[in-house]
């Protein structure tokens, strides 16, 4: 049976890791979880080893200082391929990403390289978004996918699945965002390795605990690096990207 884990990155998340963590655990109950904690004072690292020792299947990964979400990943990347997991699951540490509907992903990851959950795409929504928030995220979705040339909708989201192949395929050595355009920097290896992505609907619920990481000035800063990429030429439409897919719920 194909291997998976889920990935949780934190830093001051001491009030949602317990409960995400609980939450996976009931919703696939067969996975492995990495709670990666980029030295959270709020002491969110203790408390993620204290899941880890109440439980097998969790596993704690240990970096000694905030560098990025991108950087976070690509070490857990590196922990879990070592390991020899099937299928890598990218999840939101604050409840934004619904742990219940991670079955609905693997489902679609059984024939697809990449899996994306997308707010962008019909049956995708959010709830108790603002409105400028909602305008932001998806301003800067639609702007990255001209400029870029890509197919997907939901180009910034994070709640995504790789297969073990998938991310061997990708050549990560050559991503080097680190912070809110590592989505997009990956979504271009995918596209330009030619793999499958597979786009499911997903609901994105905004947190209620705890304060957001994203700022307009952070948004404002990837969208620079986007358009340096475009104009650089290292958009999709100089890979001969393969086309977009999207999957339903009940696929």
């Amino acid at each position: 049976m194909p291997s998976t884990v889920v990935i949780i990155p934190t830093y001051n998340e001491r009030e949602n890791i317990g409960p995400i963590v609980g939450r996976v655990r009931a919703s696939v109950p067969e996975a492995a979880i990495l709670i990666v904690d980029d030295a959270s004072p709020d002491g969110t690292g203790a408390l993620a080893d204290g899941l880890s020792a109440a439980d097998q299947q969790v596993h704690v990964l240990h970096r000694t200082k905030k560098n990025g979400l991108g950087a976070a990943y690509l070490d857990a990347f590196d922990w879990a391929r070592e390991r020899g997991f099937d299928y890598l699951v990218q999840l939101d540490a604050d409840g934004s990403h619904l742990p219940e509907q991670l079955p609905d992903l693997l489902n679609a990851a059984r024939t697809a390289d990449v899996v994306m959950g997308s707010r962008w795409i019909p049956g995708g929504r959010v709830e108790n978004w603002p409105w400028h928030r909602r305008l932001l995220s998806r301003g800067g979705s639609v702007y990255s996918r001209l400029l870029l040339r890509l197919p997907q909708r939901d180009v910034t989201g994070g709640y995504r699945v790789y297969s073990r192949d998938a991310l061997q395929r990708m050549q990560l050595g050559s991503v080097d965002s680190l912070g809110y355009c590592f989505q997009i920097d990956m979504l271009l290896h995918a596209v330009r390795a030619r793999l499958t992505v597979v786009e499911v609907p997903i609901t994105f619920v905004e947190r209620t605990l705890g304060s957001s990481k994203m700022s307009g000035s952070i948004v404002l800063e990837a969208m620079g690096r986007v358009t340096i990429w475009g104009l650089t030429g290292r958009g999709a439409r100089h890979s001969n990207p393969a086309p977009a897919a999207t999957a339903s719920r009940d696929s």
